[in-house]
C-alpha cells in the first residue's frame, strides 16, 4: 500500500508567501465569492471547477472516476496535480500567486499540516464554515465533529479533512520454518523472543552456519514496532500518568535501550544494522540468512514471493504483540487526517466547490466513487467488499485521489477491498488488525491534535536526534550512562518547548 502522497523535506512554508497575499483577498473573514445572482441558483448553469491534486500517475481527467463524479454531482471538472518532485514549494508558488483554484487538496501529513495552517492565518483561504452550514448537510454527516474540530484554525474551519485509516501497518515477521525445526512455538515475551533469537544463532536452523542473523533491521529506524510496544513506546508520544512524553523523555526509553544493546552484544541483532537500509534487510530476510525483521503487511506478497524463489519450502509468520517486563505491550495505531481538501480566496466558485464537495459525500455516490459498482467492480457477502479483476484495478485502483473528505463511518469498510485483491494481503492485514486483540493495537494520542506550532517546528529535528542516538546506544557507540546528558541536549533543542505545548493542548482534551 503505497502512500498516497510523497512525503518530502520540509521546505520554509513562509518563504514562497512572503512574495505576497494581498491578492488573495486580505482578510481571512472576507465573504466568499456568489457563483450566481440571488435567486438564480436552480435555472443557474453549474460552472466548471478548477482543481489542484496530489501526483498521481494516471491522468485524473482520464480516469473513469473523474467521469463518474460529473455525471453524479453536475459539476464539469478539470484537475491538475502538483509534480512529484518539489511538490511543497510549487504548492506555496501556486498560493502566493493567487492561482484560482476552486478547491486544493493535498496530503494531511505534518508539514502539509503546517502549511496549511500558515496559509489559513495569512488569510488565504476560505472560512468554509458558513459554507458547510449552508450548503454541506452530507458533509456534516459524513465527518465527525472531532475531525472537524481538529483542523480548526484560530476556531474556524478552513478544510474538509479525510480521516486516515486506523491500521497497524507493521509488526515481526519470523521464519516459521525455523521455529518448526527446533520444536519452538512463537514468542509472546520479550524474555521468550530472546532465547528464540539464541536458538537461530545456535543451532543454525537456516542452514547457514555461523552466517545465520537473528534479527535484522535498518539503521534509520531503530525504535520499531512491537518491541517498542513492549516498552510502552509504541507512538513517538506517550500517555505516562495523565502526561504525554516524546520516547527520549520517557522513563522506559533506558529500559529499551538496554535490552537492544543486549541483544546487539550478544550478535542476536544484526551487527550491520546501523547501515543496513529497507532493502538491504529484505534482501537478507528473502535470500533465508535472517530469522526476524520487520515488515509492512502491504509487503507480504512480494516478500512472500521472493522467499520462496530463493527458499523453497520457507514460511513465515507474524509475531503476535509481544508483552515486555512490565506487561505492557502494543502496536501503533495512526491518527489524524490522510489528506485536506482547502479553498483558496482566490477561487472563483468556492460556494460551488463546497456544494462538489458535499455531492460527491453523497452515502451512493461516494461507495461508487471509491469501490465501484456492486457485482461489477465488487461483490458483497457477509459484510465484506472483495474486488472483481481486473476492472477493480482499472477502474478504482486510485480511486482514493478523488476523495475531499470520507465517510468515515462506511469508509474503513469499503477500503479493505483493495487489500482483498491478494489473499496473501489480505491474511497478513488481517491478522493485525481483525485477529489480534483490540488491546494490542495503540492510537496515536497526538494525531488528532490541532496544528501545534512549537511541536511542528522542532519535531522532525527531534526525531532525527533521537534516531540517531538511538543507534548510537544499541550499538554501543556511546555508554547508555550517556542518557542523562542526551536527555538535557533533546530538552534544550526543543523538547522542553514541544512538551508544554504538547500537553497544554492535552490538558483541554480532559476538560
Amino acid at each position: 500500500m503505497k502512500k498516497l502522497f510523497r512525503q518530502t523535506v520540509g521546505i520554509s512554508v513562509t518563504g514562497a508567501l512572503a512574495i505576497s497575499l494581498v491578492a488573495c483577498g486580505g482578510n481571512s473573514d472576507q465573504e466568499p465569492k456568489s457563483s450566481g445572482a440571488p435567486g438564480s441558483e436552480a435555472s443557474a448553469p453549474k460552472p466548471e471547477l478548477r482543481t489542484l491534486q496530489g501526483w498521481m500517475k494516471d491522468d485524473y481527467n482520464r480516469y473513469p472516476v473523474a467521469k463518474l463524479l460529473e455525471e453524479r454531482t453536475g459539476y464539469k471538472v478539470q484537475y491538475d496535480m502538483l509534480p512529484q518532485d518539489n511538490p511543497q514549494e510549487k504548492l506555496n508558488l501556486l498560493i502566493a500567486s493567487s492561482e484560482s483554484y476552486d478547491a486544493i487538496t493535498t496530503s494531511g501529513v505534518s508539514t502539509y499540516k503546517a502549511m496549511y495552517s500558515d496559509y489559513a492565518k495569512r488569510g488565504a483561504l476560505v472560512d468554509l464554515g458558513p459554507l458547510i452550514d449552508k450548503y454541506g448537510p452530507n458533509i456534516k454527516a459524513a465527518i465527525s465533529q472531532e475531525s472537524l474540530d481538529a483542523v480548526k484554525i484560530d476556531g474556524k474551519i478552513y478544510a474538509i479533512p479525510s480521516k486516515t485509516l486506523s491500521n497497524v501497518a507493521s509488526s515481526f515477521m519470523i521464519r516459521q520454518d525455523w521455529l518448526d525445526k527446533l520444536g519452538l512455538k512463537m514468542p509472546t515475551t520479550t524474555e521468550e523472543f530472546v532465547n528464540v533469537l539464541k536458538a537461530f544463532k545456535e543451532q543454525d536452523p537456516g542452514g547457514n552456519k555461523d552466517k545465520n542473523i537473528p534479527f535484522s533491521i535498518w539503521g534509520n529506524s531503530p525504535i520499531e514496532v512491537n518491541l517498542a510496544g513492549a516498552f510502552g513506546l509504541s507512538s513517538t508520544w506517550n500517555d505516562v500518568g495523565g502526561k504525554l512524553l516524546p520516547r527520549a523523555l520517557d522513563p522506559s526509553y533506558k529500559d529499551f535501550l538496554v535490552y537492544m544493546n543486549d541483544l546487539f552484544k550478544q550478535g542476536l541483532l544484526d551487527k550491520e544494522f546501523v547501515v543496513n537500509k529497507y532493502a538491504t534487510v529484505s534482501e537478507k530476510f528473502t535470500s533465508g540468512k535472517v530469522g526476524v525483521m520487520p515488515v509492512d503487511w502491504g509487503s507480504v506478497p512480494a516478500l512472500a514471493d521472493a522467499l520462496a524463489k530463493n527458499v523453497p519450502g520457507a514460511k513465515m509468520a507474524y509475531i503476535p504483540a509481544m508483552k515486555g517486563p512490565q506487561g505492557k505491550m502494543g502496536l501503533p495505531v495512526p491518527t489524524g487526517f490522510d489528506r485536506l481538501t482547502f479553498i483558496p480566496k482566490a477561487a472563483k466558485h468556492p460556494e460551488d466547490a463546497i456544494k462538489w464537495i458535499n455531492a460527491k459525500l453523497e452515502p451512493d455516490t461516494f461507495r461508487l466513487m471509491t469501490i465501484g459498482e456492486e457485482n461489477k467492480h465488487f461483490t458483497y457477502k457477509n459484510g465484506a467488499y472483495t474486488p472483481i479483476l481486473p476492472i477493480f484495478t482499472d477502474e478504482r485502483n486510485v480511486a482514493n485521489n478523488f476523495m475531499s473528505g470520507s465517510d468515515e463511518k462506511n469508509y474503513p469498510s469499503y477500503w479493505q477491498a483493495r487489500v482483498r485483491k491478494d489473499q496473501r494481503l489480505f491474511d497478513a492485514y488481517a491478522f493485525l488488525n481483525i485477529q489480534e486483540p483490540a488491546n494490542t493495537r495503540i492510537p496515536d494520542p497526538i494525531g488528532m491534535s490541532p496544528y501545534l506550532a512549537v511541536y511542528a517546528k522542532n519535531n522532525e529535528s527531534l526525531n532525527a536526534m533521537l534516531n540517531d542516538q538511538t543507534v548510537k546506544f544499541i550499538a554501543g557507540a556511546e555508554p547508555i550512562s550517556n542518557l542523562d546528558a542526551f536527555i538535557a541536549k533533546y530538552k534544550a533543542a526543543g523538547g522542553d518547548a514541544s512538551y508544554k505545548e504538547v500537553n497544554d493542548w492535552y490538558a483541554t482534551l480532559k476538560k
